[in-house]
């Protein structure tokens, strides 16, 4: 079966699982913390996480220093920033971070590759990706990019968007240039002419569309996956109990969020560099910060799809492979056992 059939097939149940998210339950795991977090004796005196523009909660928990002010002088803790799941997944893989976050497919792609990760946190479900075009290209509509240069980050969401979006117009790989970018060099290269088109990322294709005037010719929130929140099996082993404190603080954030929009939109801002406007449709109207945290079966669903994409793409050896990283890809025992309230302010 084709990709393009495939994605057409499934694009009933995919939507029918979307609609669904709030109210899935998890998929279990074999990692759950063995004792309730306790402050006066943490399991390392060293905790580093990530924090991405693309990740609107790790914003916030910086911003508010949770962590430091529960953690205070017994773990210190290191903030590094992620550019892109791509990143974000070479931090994880070199120990350089304890947790991350990335977009699902990229969770997705490195564990069917064997990075041994665990998604323990579903911190949003957005609509980040989408195809963008400059102000006065002729590019209608995504028929219209067979033949063009088209930047994108391999390995990231807008990527994996990029090709599902390619594959939809039965366009081949063949039949394009993709020029491998980051995200902001993707903006940068678009917004000077040297590529014809971008699989962009917000906030930056938002700030582009209102800044530089570009279009977005093609948008598919099911083509999107969600955000996860990643650690690697050796720390959720050794520290559990920093584990569930990080996963403690996003719950913590994802109600601050919605009790504080104006606030969250501030920090989101100054963040990014962008205008307060631009945030304010980012995550009011192009992020879903309102759902069930726990990693699984809506999740599955949308990774489902995107699964044979790799495969067919050659980004992964066979759909074993995928079938395999679903089915030990989901860690729900740090989100089953979350307490915002055990979170210091």
């Amino acid at each position: 079966m084709t990709t393009k059939s495939l994605i057409a097939a499934a694009a009933g149940v995919v939507a029918l699982a979307l609609g669904l998210s709030g109210c899935v339950a998890g998929e279990g795991s074999s990692l759950a913390p063995d004792t309730a977090v306790d402050s006066g004796s943490w399991s390392s005196d060293q905790l580093t996480v990530d924090f991405a523009t693309y990740n609107p909660l790790s914003l916030i928990i910086k911003n508010e220093g949770w962590l430091e002010d529960t953690l205070g002088d017994d773990v210190a803790v290191t903030w590094i920033q992620s550019s892109g799941s791509a990143a974000a997944n070479d931090a994880l893989r070199s120990g350089s971070i304890d947790v991350g976050s990335t977009a699902g497919s990229a969770a997705l792609l490195v564990r069917a590759n064997g990075s041994p990760i665990k998604t323990i946190d579903i911190y949003s479900q957005p609509n980040w990706s989408a195809i963008v075009v400059a102000a006065d290209s002729p590019i209608q509509s995504a028929a219209d990019l067979r033949g063009k240069n088209i930047a994108a980050n391999a390995g990231t969401d807008p990527y994996f968007f990029l090709l599902q979006t390619l594959a939809e117009a039965g366009i081949g790989l063949d039949e394009v240039t993709i020029t491998q970018l980051q995200h902001a060099d993707g903006k940068t290269a678009l917004e000077a002419g040297t590529v014809d088109a971008w699989a962009g990322l917000d906030p930056l294709m938002s700030a582009s569309v209102v800044n530089a005037g570009s279009r977005i010719v093609y948008d598919n929130p099911d083509f999107n996956s969600y955000g996860f929140l990643n650690a690697t099996e050796s720390f959720l082993e050794k520290s559990p109990d920093l584990a569930q404190l990080v996963v403690d603080a996003y719950e913590k954030a994802r109600q601050w969020a919605a009790d504080n929009p104006d606030d969250a939109a501030a920090i989101f801002a100054d963040v990014a560099g962008i205008d307060l406007p631009i945030a304010n449709s980012v995550l009011l109207e192009r992020t879903n910060l309102a759902i069930d945290p726990a990693p699984g079966d809506a999740q599955r669903a949308v990774l489902n799809v995107i699964g044979p994409v790799f495969v067919e793409s050659g980004a992964v050896a066979s759909q074993q492979q995928i079938d395999d990283a679903l089915d030990s890809l989901f860690d729900t025992s740090f989100i089953d056992s979350a307490d915002p309230s055990r979170v210091d302010e």
